[in-house]
């Protein structure tokens, strides 16, 4: 789809006054577009990119292996000071130069490592601000805020590294958690601040389904000179019935034009029960608009009332200019782990296009009372499938995998989406982790298009009565919630098959792009195989679950990490796969793009997943196009399989065939033994 005239001549005019070789904000701009106006790098040549540098921060090397096996490198750089920014797992802030990797500085802040961070070690970026009020040259005159797992804030000298010693006590302050803490680690901080007017917002994580009223969720603003307080805002109403918490742990946008930060709220705790919290929960599972001035609320749109599913909001608020057919709107597209995509006015927060209440499921668990009917956008299709049934059960083996699937999904409670948590256990599909995550979406301004990865798994939840909860043995592959002060714990865990891959048929993560002004999917690309995980690299393109998100460059390309170890690239307007550059480990980041010495430079993070099972490592690895003399990279290689969903070498195929064998010959001798 092509913009108007005059809307694509606007769009490329403001492109074009943006530092294009920057790339100075998490999201890419203060909107969250992921959108690079750089061009060198096309579907055309995409395939000779050769990898330009790979940085190891050293913690893979020097941290105990019981330590790293807990860390998420999340991180996407900033492009700022003529420096490559990030911030380890760790809370270490390091510059390096933006075309040969080589160290500039290193801030150790050297957090306590006796913490057990609830999310694990997780810093995914900085947010950085001039003060037009200083020179240039001086001291703080550009400054990193970064969020720690510590739960602190900490200022730095974009160029230097050191501390703003102005900031708060000696370039630091802390937020209050509004309760004590079960252990150091259970509030953190993991998605970076944002920045705008002089003021720094941040908001929290806090560890989920521990208990009723756990730490307080409340977003701080400082004065991002000072440190000093300007004001803090609760995302759940507390009006002597609710109890709970909410937060705002995933990341924020900005508009600095009209004064305003856009917040993505969690859903109140604990996640599954909340018979003790009655009503919507007004304004937890919602985008938020509030005055960055003063905290005031402007508006606020809820996504999910009286949230048992744990859909709360993780992506952040992409701010857009767009063509809606009925004339050009500045919106926030929200994208939701439902799938669901969320357009609203970014004034009022208005549905853009309309939003239907529609009934679903009832009959919660004892206590429970749930809303009737739950928003579903009508314009925008779901990105990713909302309904399984046991015949949508997948396996190798009909008899035995596929079998136990089918077995699994018949014996939980599924009516759809929001069916509501129970004792016999619930199917949530999308599962909590499932939809678009806190890698959000992207969005092309010239094109119109929206890019997401999505997830797709399922998600068994179990309530487990008070009494029975005390003595519970938690099995192999369940996460267990306490939720003390509800009558209910929980168990959740993926329905995987006995062989270890999960029960519903791949793909298991696409990517998904929309044309937003026609409400239209334009196509899907499945991400990801099994290379890094199955016997000798059998590679099954089944895809794999994507919380990261995507850049999407003018150039035409998308790229994306995933769960094994290759940077890709897609073409933009395909949705073919062109090229794969190899990582050492996954690469579970948002990528980002710069310009340097009149090339660009393609970034992800490479340093695994710990909570999905992956290598872990301590990487930050770019792509370049070669210079005059330089070989082809043994790091790189071009895509030329039309599609299809398997890609194996020999050795691979062999490999299976001879374990399906042996699997078959097992369950038949297993039957003889029974029958006799």
């Amino acid at each position: 789809m092509r913009l108007r005239p005059l809307l694509a001549l606007a769009v490329i005019a403001a492109t074009s006054l943006a530092p294009a070789r920057a790339w100075e904000f998490w999201g890419g701009d203060a909107g969250g577009t992921r959108f690079s106006p750089l061009a060198q790098i096309t579907p055309a040549n995409v395939g000779n990119l050769i990898r330009a540098f790979d940085f190891r921060t050293g913690d893979a090397a020097n941290r105990p292996a019981a330590l790293m096996a807990r860390t998420k490198l999340e991180v996407t750089p900033l492009l700022v000071e003529d420096s490559l920014v990030f911030c380890t797992a760790f809370n270490d802030v390091i510059a390096l130069d933006p075309g040969t990797g080589a160290q500039k500085w290193r801030f150790d802040l050297n957090i306590p490592t006796d913490l057990r961070p609830a999310n694990r070690w997780t810093c995914r970026g900085l947010a950085a601000w001039r003060d037009d009020t200083r020179p240039r040259d001086a001291a703080c005159a550009n400054r990193l805020f970064m969020g720690t797992n510590d739960a602190r804030v900490v200022a730095l000298d974009a160029r230097t590294g050191k501390r703003c010693s102005d900031f708060g006590d000696n370039g630091e302050t802390k937020l209050d958690p509004g309760t004590t803490l079960e252990w150091p680690g259970e509030f953190q901080i993991t998605s970076p601040p944002v920045v705008g007017d002089g003021v720094v917002v941040v908001g929290s994580s806090i560890s989920d389904n521990r208990r009723v009223e756990g730490p307080r969720g409340t977003v701080h603003a400082f004065d991002a000179r000072s440190g000093r307080p300007r004001w803090q805002w609760d995302p759940l109403v507390h009006d002597g019935i609710t109890a709970g918490t909410a937060n705002v742990w995933a990341p924020m946008s900005v508009d600095a034009a009209n004064g305003l930060v856009f917040l993505p709220t969690s859903s109140p705790s604990p996640d599954f029960w909340g018979g003790a919290r009655p009503g919507d929960n007004a304004h937890a599972n919602s985008v938020v608009a509030l005055r960055l001035a003063t905290g005031e609320r402007v508006w606020s749109f809820q996504t999910v009332h009286h949230d048992v599913w744990d859909y709360d909001l993780p992506a952040q608020p992409t701010l857009a200019r767009i063509d809606t057919g009925n004339g050009e709107r500045d919106v926030v597209i929200q994208g939701t782990k439902q799938g669901f995509v969320f357009v609203l006015d970014r004034l009022t927060g208005q549905p853009v296009w309309p939003v239907e209440e529609r009934k679903v499921p009832q009959h919660g668990a004892d206590g429970e009372v749930l809303s009737p009917t739950q928003p579903y956008p009508t314009h925008v299709p779901a990105l990713a499938p909302q309904t399984i049934s046991p015949d949508d059960a997948f396996g190798l083996l009909p008899f035995w995998d596929k079998a136990s699937c089918r077995a699994q999904f018949a014996s939980a409670r599924n009516e759809g989406l929001y069916t509501p948590p129970s004792t016999q256990g619930t199917l949530l599909f999308p599962m909590t982790g499932g939809g678009i995550n806190w890698g959000g979406v992207a969005f092309d301004p010239v094109q119109q298009i929206l890019y997401a990865n999505t997830s797709r798994a399922v998600h068994r939840v179990t309530l487990i009565p008070r009494a029975a909860a005390t003595d519970f043995k938690t099995p192999p592959g369940h996460d267990f919630g306490p939720q003390r002060g509800a009558p209910f714990a929980m168990t959740r865990a993926l329905v995987m098959s006995p062989l270890g891959m999960p029960c519903n048929t791949p793909p298991w993560g696409e990517l998904v792009a929309v044309d937003l002004k026609a409400g239209r999917i334009l196509w899907t690309s499945t991400v990801g195989t099994t290379e890094d995980r199955a016997p000798l690299g059998i590679a099954f393109h089944f895809g794999g679950p994507l919380v990261n998100g995507v850049l999407v460059t003018q150039g035409g390309l998308v790229f994306t990490g995933a769960l094994d170890a290759y940077l890709r690239a897609f073409d933009a307007t395909t949705g073919a796969e062109l090229w794969q550059g190899r990582l050492p480990v996954p690469g579970i980041a948002n990528p980002m793009t710069y310009r340097w010495n009149n090339e660009q430079y393609v970034v992800i993070a490479a340093g695994g997943h710990s909570e999905a099972g992956t290598t872990v490592g301590d990487s930050l690895v770019a792509f370049r196009l070669p210079r005059a003399g330089e070989a082809p990279s043994l790091w790189s290689r071009t895509i030329d399989r039309p599609g299809g969903r398997f890609r194996a070498g020999a050795a691979g195929i062999v490999a299976l065939l001879v374990m399906l064998i042996g699997i078959t010959l097992w369950v038949r001798r297993r039957r003889r033994a029974r029958t006799a």
